[in-house]
């Protein structure tokens, strides 16, 4: 376990074992770092702080039993994304489930039982049976057909780890399957902080979408294409869209598109393929599109939400948060463990404890 620990680490600094060695003090031989990573010997506790110290992460990554592995991780990530953009990203995930997992074990949680288990299906017919399943799990979850105000509490609420974490530029997100040492496996959704509100939520809805259907059992629907329909469909569900935008086919001016986009929090990419998919615009209009004035709009997004606008103010996982304070708040951790959960300052978790001074 310190052995994987220690490499990913080093990977994610990008060091060679002897430009680590460089950078130790108290200081240590590259063939001792090997045999660490080998899990051959064991650094005293004077070299595993210099470790920490050199490689930028915290004792609790480098040591931490919760975490045994990341399995089956599907990455989010554009197609230069290196070795190293993977490493650094996977050593902020661990290092935040250490954190949520323990605080998890603190209280005593009982993890919860599949939520998707009697929802699972193996084949899809055609692109309509995608979107009435989508359909169909709003309507087992008791949804409706408005917009959902935030797709992160849905999944939170559901059993799933959402986490945000400043990824590196080159990977939006990932989602894995988490091994633990003698405790039962759990899941977890990654969301890059820096990504937009509106790839986050279609991302989420994505990753919920390969919860649903494992595969589509139909050599015409490629599998990814058929998660992004669900994930259009679920968000923007067809009997909403038709009564906001109109039933009948016609073209969809540009203010319009923006107007539906903030509607639903959904890129304006996606709100143009999903005016297609229900058939309020042609094939060949969409076409159009983004050949012309949206050719731009799968890498940048017009007319963003802002962090705290509308949609921004409520996508942000919050159960970790306030699974810390519910410890704090039981007297079984301390101020000092809460600040190093939360990566916030003690006094500022101080001052969130008794709350703002009389003036």
């Amino acid at each position: 376990m310190f052995g994987q620990r220690l490499r990913l680490a080093r990977k994610r600094a990008g060091l060679s074992m002897q430009a680590l060695s460089q950078r130790m003090s108290p200081p240590v031989t590259a063939q001792a770092i090997s045999k660490y990573e080998a899990d051959r010997m064991m650094p005293s506790s004077a070299v595993l702080v210099g470790l920490g110290k050199a490689l930028g992460v915290s004792l609790d990554f480098l040591m931490g039993g919760q975490v045994e592995a990341l399995e089956s991780v599907e990455w989010r990530k554009n197609s230069t994304a290196s070795a190293q953009d993977r490493a650094m990203a996977e050593a902020m995930v661990i290092e935040k489930l250490e954190a949520y997992l323990a605080v998890e074990d603190i209280l005593e949680l009982q993890p919860l039982s599949d939520p998707f288990e009697a929802l699972r299906i193996d084949e899809l017919a055609d692109e309509a049976e995608i979107d009435a399943q989508a359909r169909e799990l709003r309507k087992v979850w008791k949804l409706g057909i408005d917009p959902i105000p935030s797709m992160t509490a849905l999944l939170e609420d559901k059993g799933l780890k959402v986490i945000e974490v400043p990824l590196p530029e080159r990977i939006n997100g990932l989602a894995c399957h988490v091994e633990r040492n003698e405790r039962p496996p759990t899941e977890v959704i990654v969301v890059s902080r820096d990504t937009n509100v509106e790839r986050k939520r279609f991302n989420l809805a994505h990753e919920l979408a390969h919860r649903i259907i494992r595969d589509t059992g139909n050599p015409s629907l490629k599998k990814e294409p058929a998660m992004n329909r669900f994930a259009g469909a679920f968000l923007v569900p067809t009997e909403h869209l038709l009564e906001e935008a109109g039933a009948h086919p016609r073209s969809v001016p540009w203010i319009e598109i923006m107007r539906l986009k903030r509607t639903y929090g959904v890129s304006a990419a996606a709100m143009l393929v999903r005016l297609g998919q229900v058939g309020i615009l042609s094939k060949t209009s969409v076409e159009y599109a983004f050949k012309t004035y949206a050719r731009d709009w799968r890498r940048t997004e017009p007319e963003p939400i802002g962090p705290g606008e509308g949609f921004g103010a409520f996508e942000i996982p919050q159960r970790f948060e306030r699974l810390v304070w519910r410890a704090l708040g039981e007297q079984v951790i301390s101020p000092v463990r809460a600040a190093q959960m939360l990566g916030r300052p003690l006094n500022r978790i101080e001052e969130d404890i008794r709350g703002p001074r009389e003036p």
